[in-house]
């Protein structure tokens, strides 16, 4: 892959740059071409996009502030890695924080978003693809939230299912071998539920959807196993 060279050193061509690279890093993490404990080389990344470390050190704080990265001090930055316990207490948060951004939300969707979702909800159903129904399940949730108006809530929530990304990736490929069902049937139960304006049967749904995959994947520990720390 050949990428432009961008030459300014100014504050405002640095800062594009990082951004730049940083959305690189970050869709390649969230792909899987760089899976959990990878070492990330600053130098490689430089020589990619022509450009100095500087850059690249800014673009690697801004995804470890997205809980993808992580800086060693006078070591390096690797892609985080989490074991269960881990997995299980971001999990956890979810379940508190999202049924409260999805009660935000509600006053702000339309008709229209809600025909949206119940159109993901059946692309995610006919897919036996993990990683399409990945990207419609982040389309699908992030409808659901799009009518909050609270910053710090969705920033939290965008980052705890960046952190967990992988793990989801890894289980959806169970559940999808299982023939597993009932996380389209919750889909559809939130979708009229939203429908209905009905807040509290919403928000039984969401921390139920997320505590249920939570229960699922202290199941499959052998998920947690499939990298080792670096």
């Amino acid at each position: 892959m050949t990428e432009e060279h961008e030459p300014s050193t100014g504050k405002t061509g640095v800062g594009n740059t990082s951004r730049r690279i940083a959305d690189a890093v970050r869709a390649a993490i969230l792909s899987g071409e760089l899976p959990p404990g990878s070492r990330i080389r600053q130098e490689e990344i430089a020589e990619r996009y022509g450009t100095s470390r500087i850059p690249v050190r800014s673009a690697l704080s801004i995804l470890e502030a997205d809980g993808l990265v992580k800086l060693v001090a006078n070591s390096g930055a690797w892609v985080s890695q989490f074991d269960l316990s881990e997995c299980e207490e971001f999990y956890r948060i979810r379940e508190q924080i999202e049924p409260l951004l999805l009660r935000a939300s509600l006053p702000g969707l339309t008709p229209e978003v809600f025909d949206q979702m119940e159109s993901l909800a059946d692309r995610m159903a006919a897919t036996s693809s993990a990683e399409e129904f990945l990207t419609l399940d982040r389309e699908f949730h992030g409808l659901s939230y799009s009518g909050a108006k609270t910053v710090v809530l969705d920033e939290i929530v965008q980052r705890m299912w960046n952190m967990t990304h992988h793990y989801r990736l890894m289980f959806t490929r169970v559940f999808l071998e299982q023939g597993d069902t009932i996380v389209h049937d919750e889909h559809r139960m939130l979708v009229r539920a939203l429908r209905e304006n009905d807040a509290d049967q919403a928000s039984l749904v969401a921390h139920g959807h997320i505590r249920r995959t939570r229960l699922q994947l202290a199941h499959h520990p052998e998920l947690f196993s499939a990298h080792h720390r670096g």
